[in-house]
């Protein structure tokens, strides 16, 4: 047994990892090969490049490397065909897997695409260009599948990894104690993005909407926490530009799971760290910026009212969305402090937030490698 898979990003590291130890308590003797991480390589995989090769932000970054993509998306084609796997998986990363798919399948080799790009929150004009590349599509939300079934494309939930590593309690009180906070300190969490781009958007807007809480809550602390020393070095420029050293603020490397669970309400740039936040069971402020004619075209594009991924789970506004020109410190200020004047209300998203965890909770890795199973079944 063969089996190929390509994983470009930190997540898809960790998703393909897990799926290839699952696989292996089904196929021992199954080799896996292909451009995958450390998480990848650490199961059993053997690489024939490094993941972070495919590892590229913004389109600047896209067209300064492009010929580097294409000639290993080249190379990388010319050996599964030589020597063609049982089946190919593109883990994500769908602008390098889906051409890969497509030509693969297209010379007779089984393939397969988890995790579905966000056909739900753009215009779904891409549906038909994955069904051609993968004939089954591994989806980690719910309401994907039925989507690919309008177009006849075979399509599996097969639920969020996130959901399973997330404890299903409350862990407010371990991560105050970890955090070595007061258990009736009010707490709110601050997380800008992790990408410098967000942050230099975000820092200063939340720095002055940090401030006209603390006029309101004077006793309230902030929680901030930061990936990289460049996304530390904004914030604290900002923090110093607004004048905000008066501020009860911890700057943190890292640990945002840990800021979260121990706040009692969390102001978050729109990104996976909502759905880590609903997982923790927290009330959310969900806001973004980004440049004016991105914003004309994104609208333009997106046919959902939401762009939170909890308000997309529940298909209603559960938690409020400040966005773009709406996205000011006096409107965030008083959608957090909604938040901290109702402690009921918090309660009330919190059952919700538990509900949804439920329903992503599927035991993802044992779950997709069962239709991967399938797939080799019907091979």
């Amino acid at each position: 047994m063969r089996i190929a898979m390509v994983a470009g990003e930190a997540s898809g590291d960790l998703l393909a990892a897990h799926l290839i130890e699952a696989l292996k308590q089904r196929y021992p003797d199954a080799e896996f090969v292909g451009i995958g991480g450390p998480r990848m390589c650490a199961a059993g995989f053997v690489s024939w490049w490094p993941a972070e090769r495919l590892a590229v932000m913004g389109y600047v970054d896209v067209l300064r490397r492009l010929p580097e993509l294409l000639g290993i998306r080249r190379q990388l084609l010319q050996r599964l065909k030589e020597s063609p796997p049982d089946i190919f998986i593109g883990v994500d990363a769908p602008d390098f897997n889906l051409p890969v798919e497509l030509k693969l399948r297209c010379s007779g080799v089984r393939t397969m695409h988890y995790v579905s790009p966000s056909i739900w929150a753009w215009r779904g004009h891409r549906v038909k260009g994955i069904g051609r590349a993968a004939e089954h599509v591994m989806c980690l939300f719910p309401f994907e599948p039925e989507i690919y079934r309008q177009h006849g494309i075979p399509a599996t939930f097969v639920g969020h990894p996130l959901a399973d590593v997330f404890p299903l309690e409350d862990q407010r009180a371990t991560a105050r104690e970890l955090l070595q906070l007061e258990p009736d300190q009010e707490i709110v969490a601050v997380l800008p993005g992790s990408r410098e781009g967000e942050v230099g958007r975000l820092a200063g807007t939340y720095v002055k909407t940090m401030r006209q809480l603390a006029f309101v809550r004077p006793d309230v602390h902030f929680l901030v926490p930061l990936i990289t020393r460049a996304t530390r070095e904004m914030f604290e420029h900002a923090l110093h530009a607004e004048g905000a050293g008066h501020l009860s603020v911890r700057l943190m490397f890292g640990h945002a799971h840990d800021a979260m669970a121990a706040a009692d309400t969390v102001l978050v740039a729109s990104g996976t760290a909502t759905l880590e936040a609903a997982l923790l069971k927290r009330s959310m402020v969900i806001s973004y910026k980004v440049g004016k004619m991105t914003y004309r075209l994104a609208k333009w594009l997106s046919y959902l009212p939401w762009v939170g991924l909890p308000n997309i789970l529940a298909r209603e506004f559960v938690v409020p969305e400040l966005l773009q020109d709406d996205a000011t410190p006096e409107k965030l200020a008083a959608a957090l402090l909604a938040w901290l004047e109702d402690p009921e209300a918090r309660k009330h998203v919190a059952h919700r937030f538990e509900a949804m965890h439920l329903s992503l909770r599927q035991n993802n890795a044992e779950k997709a490698a069962a239709v991967v199973a399938g797939m080799l079944g019907r091979a």
